[in-house]
């Protein structure tokens, strides 16, 4: 399975088998996991077969059932953390897709059980993702237009348009889709094509940490040699 067919595949998955995640699997993911703390200058740790974290109330309201591995989420507090976790946390999402796992961003429906992570001076937890094998692979949601999140159009190239594709299949707090992408042209001192991405606003909040996810998605789609992105 390609990145691209990852993103496709890929739905929110609540309740998941007692099958452990072990193998090859489990070092691909914890390869992973290395490379996005290096490159994300983030804190990602992976829990295994610890059930306590999705046993509370609030898991329970959010339908989660069966969860015993996750990914804690965590990196030293910045204005940008959010969107570092989005981003970096999205690949390893899409990784464990392409392995047969089944994942899904949670924002508040878990309790942080003492013991079972490392937080350093200065860190803290952006969110969880829960991880394993899925009872089902999950459903697709309805999600906006391109014209709701960009100004893709006919005589935006496309590359762009592909990448506004990819980034509506991205997962979302609530669904919310509250980012957008605009194609700017071609700039001339940087030899590139230029595309803008940035966030709306919510009282839900996660918006920063969508956009990362969104703009991963955007890469894959888009191809990473047509464009940079805008400050």
């Amino acid at each position: 399975m390609t990145l691209q067919e990852a993103i496709t595949a890929r739905h929110s998955v609540r309740a998941y088998t007692d099958q452990p995640i072990t193998g090859s699997t489990l070092e691909a993911l914890e390869r992973k996991i290395e490379e996005v703390n290096r490159d994300g200058n983030l804190h990602v740790q992976f829990i295994l077969d610890e059930p306590k974290s999705f046993l509370c109330p609030m898991a329970k309201y959010g339908r989660f059932r069966g969860v015993r591995n996750y990914l804690v989420m965590a990196g030293k507090k910045a204005d940008d953390l959010d969107e570092r976790v989005g981003y970096y946390g999205e690949q390893i999402v899409l990784l464990a897709q392409t392995l047969g796992l089944n994942t899904c961003w949670v924002g508040v429906s878990y309790s942080k059980i003492p013991g079972t992570y490392v937080l350093e001076e200065d860190e803290k937890i952006a969110c969880y993702i829960s991880i394993g094998f899925g009872e089902t692979q999950g459903v697709s949601h309805k999600i906006k237009s391109p014209a709701d999140v960009s100004n893709a159009s006919e005589i935006t190239p496309q590359w762009f348009n592909e990448g506004v594709k990819a980034a509506l299949l991205a997962p979302t707090a609530v669904n919310q889709q509250k980012f957008r992408f605009e194609y700017l042209g071609f700039d001339k001192k940087s030899d590139k094509e230029k595309v803008l991405a940035k966030k709306g606003s919510s009282l839900i909040g996660y918006t920063r940490m969508d956009l990362g996810i969104a703009k991963l998605h955007f890469e894959i789609g888009a191809g990473t040699d047509n464009f940079e992105w805008a400050e």
